[in-house]
């Protein structure tokens, strides 16, 4: 009897071990937001991480995909991500400057030179002193990533030269970096989040939108508009971010895995952009939009008038740093 009754303890003492290590082995999810659909760049970046994490942790990690603002806008998702309630994201720098303002030096108008220029610039010790100013706000950031150039476009007449700005009631993104630059130019800049652009655009609320070309092209906004001017009057970074509540509770080991994801996504960015400025302006053009390439030292011209305003905020030597880097 007592021998049976060991037997069964023995027994209940081996599942009990059983579950405790099928539930240590437990998948588990991390869901990641964005703003676009899964075939954007924002979605080959979550895809990217999805795979390496897959990889190095074998399948304890399963990425599970957010797209299109299915979890809100991104406000709505950097305080998900404050909270815990979000896993990670794949975010523009458009919201995360009401979080972490210092961010907003990459944002001035007519900053870097060309795409070389700002991968240098957010490869070097600058941008990656940056990304740990979004520990101080409740985020862990660990890459850059890229939308690339950003462009206008309008459904009321090609945008050639600054006067064509005029009045024409533009959306923008929640930045007042960008704001002052373009009311500068003339235009009346329209904050919107991204989930209102489109249905705006259908009504007529706005004339027209700037975004990079991955954004135009993802979203199919020559659907919607007449004219596209390259203006290429910001660069657009994105940034890779997990929530402190998830990657906090890594192992050592772990947190280096899902850094590691983070630069993997970051590259697959920057290679869709890559992509897309060789082939996108072209199928846009295809599909019937209006294409056009301005002046671009004309519209510069006219925001140096507010680069005093810049230097104020964020130190005429940072800015000026930036724009020698070599």
């Amino acid at each position: 009897m007592k021998k049976n009754f060991l037997s069964k303890i023995l027994f209940a003492g081996v599942m009990a071990g059983a579950v405790f290590s099928s539930s240590a082995m437990a998948e588990q999810t991390i869901k990641v937001a964005y703003a676009l659909a899964k075939n954007s760049h924002y979605g080959a970046a979550a895809d990217a991480m999805e795979k390496s994490l897959a990889e190095s942790t074998n399948g304890k990690f399963k990425v599970q995909h957010f797209e299109n603002s299915a979890l809100g806008g991104e406000r709505e998702v950097i305080e998900g991500l404050q909270l815990g309630t979000i896993d990670a994201a794949v975010l523009s720098t458009g919201a995360i400057l009401n979080f972490v303002p210092q961010v907003g030096v990459f944002d001035i108008p007519f900053l870097f030179r060309d795409l070389e220029h700002a991968r240098k610039v957010l490869d070097s010790q600058l941008g990656q002193d940056m990304l740990k100013e979004f520990n101080k706000r409740g985020l862990v950031a660990v890459a850059w990533g890229e939308q690339g150039f950003r462009h206008m476009t309008n459904n009321k007449h090609p945008i050639n030269t600054p006067a064509d700005l005029k009045g024409l009631k533009i959306r923008t993104t929640e930045n007042p970096i960008h704001i002052l630059a373009f009311s500068e130019l003339g235009m009346l800049p329209t904050p919107m989040a991204w989930p209102e652009v489109q249905t705006a655009l259908q009504q007529g609320t706005i004339d027209g939108q700037e975004n990079p070309t991955s954004v135009i092209v993802s979203a199919k906004l020559n659907q919607q508009q007449k004219f596209m001017s390259l203006t290429a009057h910001v660069y657009a970074p994105g940034v890779i971010v997990y929530s402190p509540s998830v990657y906090n509770a890594l192992t050592d080991e772990e947190k280096a895995k899902f850094d590691e994801a983070g630069k993997l996504a970051a590259k697959a960015m920057r290679d869709f952009v890559d992509n897309v400025e060789k082939d996108g302006v072209q199928s846009l053009k295809d599909a019937g939009m209006q294409v056009n390439d301005v002046d671009r030292k004309a519209f510069a011209d006219i925001v140096q008038k507010v680069y005093p305003e810049y230097h104020k905020k964020f130190t005429k030597e940072l800015v000026e740093s930036i724009q020698n880097t070599q």
